[in-house]
């Protein structure tokens, strides 16, 4: 019998833990025995039985109908215990080491607000690790409300918010405005929290700001969104476009105007041919502004979305943009123009803020590309200064001078282990796996994954 169950229980378990790998539904709409389809957990167990004569003879009929353990009730027991298994494991993974908090709001199907909560951390091989901690219902969503909730998920889970390094949300007014909000309640109560908002994200915001301040850009906005919708409703214009963007993605191809690989020239929706959209109407930009407006931003966008971002440069082109936008405001335009670029203007100071910046241009001293071509000892120090509490004692501070300048000049001598480094977080794979972190150089690595707990992201 104990057997019997041992089986039966594990053969259950491997059915469990293929659907939750694959994320698929469980249970199914008609699971009587006389349905054509019982849903993916019966019909995969009942596969599976047929495969496995050890596991036939202890499921289903074979099986007392009190302890089969295929009613809905313990299919979500089973599903919950495999969860609450999983967040174990990630957070003995993390254990004692600092970590970063991304969340994020969303609406399920049943039109309940949730707060989907990420960690960051550094794991002891050096690799930089995210994963979902939990999907938390939220009645309210004001900041003290949501500040509540991640009190009570740390506690449950025995996390400590003093180890908390990093910190990363949505545009939303109760997630990151400057008061009564979650990013200053955290900050608050452990300033080294810093909080860092997607890059790319910023830059749309600034431009729907600016969009719906001015009167003129929203009608701008609203009538293009009513010609997308238009072209779109109707099956053979969309086939038209989508025949005019292939036949020119052909032609580009041909004449190596553009390279083909994996994930590029591909279409999303409609808007994604952008051009063949415009050919299509041609009246809608002609009231547009010109391209060497246009063009002031489109470097910086494009720096911002790209999945290995380079900080120096996208902090020295939002610098530049800032600039050139202050240099156009001089200039004498119209005032329909001034207007927009001191909306412009604004929102970029206030969604760049220069704390933030300082922070970013300092943690790219780190990088380790180019033979550490950025590498600037006082800037690391004045990084180290950032985080009293991680370099609490004079001597330690000391003791980093001494260590970063070892550390430039071994590595000078040792480029050739350091091959093919593309970023940070290689370089701290490398280090772990040639032990030397720990061993020589522990105040810098220290440094390194401090770098590497901030939620720096795309859109």
């Amino acid at each position: 019998m104990e057997v019997a169950y041992r089986i039966r229980l594990t053969a259950i378990l491997d059915v469990t833990h293929f659907l939750l790998k694959q994320g698929l539904a469980f249970c199914g709409h008609d699971e009587s025995s006389s349905s054509l389809n019982k849903g993916n957990f019966l019909e995969l167990l009942e596969w599976y039985s047929l495969q496995n004569e050890e596991v036939w003879r202890t499921v289903n009929q074979n099986t007392p109908g009190n302890n089969q353990m295929t009613s809905p009730k313990v299919q979500k027991e089973l599903a919950n215990a495999c969860a609450a298994e999983i967040t174990r494991i990630i957070v003995d993974d993390i254990g004692d080491n600092y970590f970063s908090l991304l969340i994020d709001e969303a609406r399920d199907i049943s039109v309940k607000e949730q707060m989907g909560v990420i960690l960051g951390y550094v794991n002891k091989d050096g690799y930089v690790i995210e994963r979902f901690l939990a999907m938390v219902h939220m009645p309210d969503t004001s900041g003290i409300s949501l500040k509540n909730d991640v009190d009570c998920l740390f506690s449950k889970h025995k996390l400590s918010l003093s180890r908390l390094r990093g910190q990363g949300y949505d545009g939303a007014s109760n997630m990151r405005g400057e008061f009564n909000d979650l990013k200053a309640l955290i900050l608050k109560e452990n300033p080294y929290a810093r909080y860092v908002h997607c890059f790319a994200h910023q830059l749309q915001l600034v431009i729907v700001v600016v969009a719906k301040d001015n009167r003129i850009v929203s009608d701008f906005f609203q009538y293009i969104t009513m010609i997308v919708n238009v072209t779109g409703a109707s099956c053979k214009r969309k086939d038209q476009l989508r025949q005019h963007h292939h036949d020119r993605l052909v032609e580009q191809l041909e004449k190596e105007e553009i390279v083909s690989g994996r994930g590029k020239n591909q279409e999303s929706s409609l808007a994604r041919p952008g051009d063949t959209l415009l050919e299509v109407l041609q009246n809608v930009h002609d009231d547009g502004a010109s391209n060497d407006n246009r063009g002031i931003t489109t470097e910086l966008s494009l720096a911002l979305q790209q999945k290995d971002q380079n900080i120096v440069q996208a902090m020295r082109l939002i610098e530049a943009v800032k600039a050139q936008l202050q240099g156009l405001r001089e200039t004498g335009w119209e005032e329909f123009m001034e207007e927009v670029i001191d909306l412009i203007a604004q929102e970029i100071q206030n969604r760049f803020p220069g704390a933030s910046t300082e922070l970013f241009l300092l943690m790219s001293c780190l990088d380790p590309r180019d033979s550490f071509s950025k590498f600037n000892i006082q800037k690391l120090l004045r990084l180290a200064e950032l985080y009293p509490k991680d370099f609490f004692q004079r001597i330690e501070c000391m003791m980093l001078e001494d260590q970063l300048a070892t550390f430039i000049l071994r590595c000078a001598t040792m480029m050739k282990i350091f091959t093919n480094i593309r970023d940070l977080g290689d370089f701290a794979r490398k280090k772990v796996e040639t032990r030397k972190n720990v061993l020589f150089f522990p105040l810098v690595y220290r440094l390194i994954e401090l770098a590497l707990f901030l939620p720096i992201h795309d859109a």
